[in-house]
């Protein structure tokens, strides 16, 4: 496959999501929501004091957008950034990232953990070991909060099929992605591994038509695409560690994926070593986001 980038000089690029042709992202430790379009024109939209993460829409088009460190869902209304959520009492660290479903639930991931401090306290086996997991935090149209699945080992990338009955989402610290039945009413239930990643550490996740998952490995420069089981279909080189990734473009077979230099927060946000690499893929996109 033909690898290009398509933006450089970012931080840390996350959170991707085609919408209405351009690719939307946050860059962290820029702190602002950006776009970018086929030509590499990045602008920058909104800013966010605690830094954005996980981006969506509800199903009247306002955009939502996790703010991490300080555990809200923010709403753009007009102009201006209002807290749709609060997060705090159920998130025990910093919230992640999103997915807003066609009713306008949004299911909201967070690390659990102190992530960087447990890499740098030079025990992080330890630190996972001990790590309880986190709760995927189900928000309603009208921002009541509740718990959409406990103990997720660091729930993070997610996606819906398009029937809507079917979730699947990255535990980053498990090396899996598991899936979970929707109910009308937004409970999810069943729960199951749709696929183990041995010896990866699953990131971002798009879905495609051909029901594959697209995984960005963070703990490696590479984006595979998987079947359910488990089974590695392709493999994209990426340079740099790659953190999320997504389908789009005008026919949906565009792959978007981020990538930085490092992922700690201290030395992601002291240089902008963020890149979004695009290939074109076989398979277009398909589900939410």
């Amino acid at each position: 496959m033909t690898v290009e980038i398509l933006a450089d000089e970012l931080y840390f690029p996350e959170g991707p999501r085609w919408h209405q042709g351009k690719l939307w992202f946050s860059d962290f430790y820029d702190f602002a929501v950006k776009t970018v379009d086929l030509d590499g024109t990045v602008q920058t939209k909104l800013t966010v004091d605690g830094r954005p993460s996980g981006l969506g829409w509800l199903p009247d088009g306002r955009l939502l957008v996790v703010s991490m460190t300080d555990r809200l869902l923010l709403r753009l209304e007009h102009d201006a950034l209002v807290v749709h959520a609060q997060l705090g009492d159920l998130a025990t660290f910093h919230c992640n990232d999103m997915v807003v479903d066609a009713h306008g639930r949004a299911y909201v991931g967070n690390f659990g953990f102190d992530l960087d401090a447990a890499v740098e306290s030079g025990d992080f086996a330890g630190a996972l070991a001990a790590y309880e997991g986190a709760a995927l935090i189900r928000v309603d149209p009208d921002g009541s909060t509740s718990v959409a699945a406990p103990a997720l080992r660091f729930p993070n990338g997610t996606v819906i099929t398009d029937d809507g009955a079917t979730m699947i989402i990255a535990e980053s610290m498990a090396s899996r992605l598991t899936a979970f039945e929707i109910a009308a009413d937004g409970q999810l239930s069943n729960s199951r591994t749709w696929a183990a990643l041995d010896g990866c550490t699953p990131d971002g996740i798009c879905l495609d038509t051909e029901g594959a998952v697209w995984v960005a490995d963070a703990s490696k420069p590479r984006c595979i695409r998987v079947r359910e089981g488990g089974e590695v279909l392709d493999e994209v080189a990426t340079g740099d560690h790659c953190y999320a990734c997504m389908l789009g473009g005008p026919d949906g077979r565009t792959l978007f994926m981020l990538t930085a230099a490092h992922s700690d927060s201290v030395r992601a946000a002291a240089a902008r070593t963020g890149k979004i690499l695009t290939t074109q893929v076989a398979a277009g996109r398909a589900g939410l986001p």
